[in-house]
């Protein structure tokens, strides 16, 4: 399953939503508990997931403007049916080429999901100094760090969950990526501009019931470990197999760390 599919967004969504911190959550809807009205800019929207876990902590009166690349998960995204005061619009953009034309116009807060591990130290100060120049708030949830956990334990999980955290720092289309930094370093650069941030942890706890979602983060990670050549092919692939055999006997248990931030201008 490719992980930025519709499918793969589609099953993992459930698992973001209960992820989220609710903390950080709280401190967004107290930042604008005051406001009768917000504009939303949501990058790299995907098919809408931020928008379903956020909307009901922001005000009633909400216009959400989703961006993306990929032309097919923007038209899903274009059919969300949210309740009668929140409008929708679309638009298809290269946040590499065109960040500064995302966030122009009338905004009142930036947000984005599973996006910033994906970036590069480059794109991300590119992104602070913007959002700073126009005094935007950001909510940032579900950055990969690298907390990360199988139970019960095999004798290569070391040698995969390195080549996956590796491989998180490759070029995913914005320069190499922060990967398990993106996290801390976001945070850090927000503090440094000025901002007021709060943040906490979003991790995935996958349960042994949670069958179709570890299988298929696995499948990603072996995917990962093939590319990075950490392994030889056929341990990558008996490796895969023993934890998919745990997996369908109910005899495993997957944490995978994620943070979450809302960076605020001091005014907020």
């Amino acid at each position: 399953m490719n992980e930025f599919s519709a499918d793969w967004l589609t099953l993992r969504e459930p698992h973001d939503a209960s992820a989220r911190d609710a903390t950080v959550l709280g401190a967004l809807a107290a930042a604008f508990a005051g406001r009768s009205a917000i504009r939303v800019v949501d990058l790299g929207c995907g098919t809408g997931s931020t928008l379903r876990a956020v909307t009901h902590h922001l005000p009633a009166r909400q216009h959400w403007l989703l961006i993306d690349n990929d032309l097919g998960l923007l038209e899903r995204a274009s059919r969300l049916e949210p309740h009668e005061r929140v409008t929708i619009g679309t638009k298809a953009l290269d946040l590499v080429r065109d960040l500064e034309a995302a966030l122009d116009g009338p905004v009142d807060l930036v947000t984005a999901s599973a996006l910033f591990d994906l970036v590069s130290a480059e794109w991300l100060g590119r992104f602070v100094v913007e959002t700073a120049a126009r005094r935007l708030p950001v909510y940032a949830a579900l950055t990969h760090d690298d907390n990360i956990a199988l139970d019960p334990a095999d004798a290569l999980d070391d040698r995969v969950i390195a080549a996956v955290l590796r491989h998180q720092c490759s070029d995913k289309g914005f320069g190499p990526a922060l990967g398990p930094c993106a996290a801390r370093a976001a945070i850090a650069s927000f503090k440094r501009t000025g901002y007021r941030v709060v943040h906490g942890r979003s991790d995935w706890r996958l349960r042994p019931e949670d069958r179709a979602m570890q299988t298929a983060v696995l499948d990603v990670w072996a995917g990962a470990a093939r590319d990075e050549r950490a392994l030889p092919i056929a341990e990558v692939a008996a490796w895969l197999t023993r934890r998919r055999d745990l997996v369908a006997a109910g005899c495993s248990a997957l944490h995978l760390g994620h943070v979450d931030f809302l960076a605020l201008p001091q005014n907020n």
